[in-house]
């Protein structure tokens, strides 16, 4: 590997010294998110690479968000397999993630904040919990994470790698900070090949494509069931704008109401709006309200496996999903399904997902961020692309009256989702080998 050159040394050191100057207003910046998201002011010492030592030789998994998380499940637990009694030391940048990353742990595992990426916070980091490898999840770089890492011994690896050519461009505005972060990491395992081609010009020197981890994700199938037994008692079928962005909320309340005939043709259909942010669940509340439309929120049907929507609810205009990891139970519900992020240039939600329920799609322009499981989807059958959301509810409340069509798009959905199952095994074992572990 080729040493850093004096342009790139300098650029680390300015990024570190912003990085200690803006201290107090990370710290601000916590205490204001933890009003709402209590978790945020939990454990700060570990933002700053402080705790515990802990016994050596964890497999390290980052996954900063939700949506990471719950990529890296797929992946812990093939891990978990390929090698019985691994510990786990999983880290976290946000609530949401560290809160669904409880559930993937194990007794004699590690949850921990990514410490801020200081040189001091992440020494102090690596010399407390020394893992045998490193893997962070999907876009994630940290110049002084991995340029630490390297200097401990500790490979590391960027797992269901993803990048869009986009994010490539805007990487050449700071190439003095990022290319010897991307030189540090020992493996990119890419989602696809144009992903794979793209880490490479990014300056990774070891890329291999293994696909993408959240084919392999299983839907809660207690959730599913649940879902769909809520959808019997309705007796009307479910639009639902599934993880909406800022933006896309507003739109879909107002299409809604245009779309008074064509709704009543599809059978006075509930629209389900599921958020990706949960700080905004009371905004979608008002928004709703302001609309003039009536509203049901899942939080007020109770929490045990046995509760069911209260009769007000039943014919309520809007759902909304305010809970959190109850997508499955969410796509149980829907009868077809509006892509969020997809609509506004963010480049889309998991769809993946979408499939694995059997739930037909309908997604916007913008898709980057899952580019090829897109157009894999749209060959398939598995869904459609419009150009805008009102495009998009009106052939969406079309495909309602068309059961036929419907039925084997949801079938096509499963199908493809099936069809690119594996990633987790492939990028388990070329992790387990840097560490000098083999399962055969």
């Amino acid at each position: 590997m080729s040493a850093d050159s004096f342009k790139e040394r300098l650029a680390r050191g300015v990024f570190s010294t912003v990085l200690r100057l803006a201290t107090p207003a990370y710290l601000l910046r916590l205490f204001l998110r933890g009003r709402q998201e209590p978790l945020y002011q939990a454990h700060p010492a570990e933002r700053f690479g402080f705790g515990a030592a802990i016994e050596p030789g964890s497999i390290w998994v980052h996954a900063v968000s939700l949506g990471e998380t719950r990529a890296a499940a797929a992946l812990i637990e093939r891990l978990r397999h390929d090698r019985p009694g691994m510990r786990l030391l999983l880290t976290h940048t946000t609530a949401t993630g560290r809160e669904a990353g409880r559930a993937l742990l194990r007794e004699g595992d590690t949850q921990r904040w990514l410490p801020v990426d200081t040189p001091g916070a992440v020494r102090r980091f690596l010399k407390r919990t020394r893992p045998a490898v490193g893997v962070l999840m999907e876009t994630e770089i940290w110049p002084n994470v991995q340029h630490q890492a390297r200097k401990a011994g500790v490979p590391m690896v960027l797992a269901n790698a993803r990048l869009s050519a986009r994010s490539l461009r805007r990487g050449e505005r700071f190439k003095a900070l990022l290319a010897p972060a991307a030189r540090t990491l020992r493996l990119a395992l890419a989602q696809t090949q144009a992903d794979a081609e793209r880490l490479r010009q990014a300056g990774v020197p070891d890329v291999r494509v293994c696909g993408n981890l959240k084919f392999d994700l299983q839907p809660d199938e207690a959730q599913l069931t649940r879902g769909r037994a809520w959808r019997a008692g309705l007796n009307r079928p479910v639009v639902m704008l599934a993880v909406s962005r800022e933006g896309e909320e507003a739109a879909m309340l107002a299409a809604w109401k245009d779309a008074a005939a064509a709704r009543a043709r599809a059978g006075s259909p509930l629209l389900l709006i599921v958020p990706r942010h949960p700080q905004r669940f009371d905004e979608i509340a008002a928004l709703v309200g302001d609309a003039g439309l009536t509203l049901a929120r899942r939080s007020a049907f109770g929490t045990s496996a046995i509760a069911t929507p209260p009769l007000s609810a039943g014919v309520a205009d809007v759902w909304l999903g305010d809970s959190m990891r109850e997508m499955a139970l969410y796509y149980g519900l829907a009868d077809v399904a509006l892509l969020g992020g997809s609509f506004e240039k963010l480049g889309g939600q998991n769809l993946i997902e979408t499939a694995a329920c059997g739930v037909p799609l309908f997604m916007g322009p913008h898709t980057f961020n899952f580019a090829e499981a897109a157009e894999l989807s749209l060959q398939a059958g598995a869904a459609r692309r419009v150009e805008t959301l009102p495009q998009a509810l009106d052939e969406a409340l079309g495909l309602l009256t068309k059961p036929e069509e419907r039925a084997s798009m949801a079938a096509a959905a499963t199908a493809f989702a099936a069809a690119h199952r594996g990633a987790a095994a492939r990028m388990a074992a070329a992790i387990l080998a840097l560490t000098g572990y083999s399962s055969t």
